[in-house]
């Protein structure tokens, strides 16, 4: 079975064209922790957000569709597979995306 694979210009993670067809531009990318948890990378975390992670390991979440990149891979390799996907319509995600856009 083909890995799903965003595109992506060099080896910039903030040139991901999800597999949706979502960009930074279009609808935002949201960067995230290993579990899809929208980060906030001030010292005050608001609830329902996940703090900056300890061993920096950061991944790209697409609010439109789910599909989460990991930001290593991406810089490594250049290339953009889907790590995994979230349910971004209810539950702990679907609010973390909120409170990323007001907070």
């Amino acid at each position: 079975m083909d890995t799903e694979s965003a595109t992506v210009s060099g080896h910039d993670v903030t040139t991901i064209t999800c597999v949706c067809g979502n960009t930074v531009a279009r609808d935002g990318l949201i960067p995230a922790n290993s579990d899809g948890v929208p980060i906030h990378a001030g010292p005050d975390v608001p609830a329902g957000l996940a703090s900056w992670p300890d061993d920096g390991e950061l991944f790209t979440l697409c609010p439109s569709c789910g599909r989460v990149y990991s930001d290593s891979v991406v810089e490594e390799t250049g290339k953009a597979p889907v790590a995994f996907r979230v349910n971004v319509e209810s539950g702990r995600i679907a609010e973390a995306i909120q409170l990323h856009w007001t907070s």
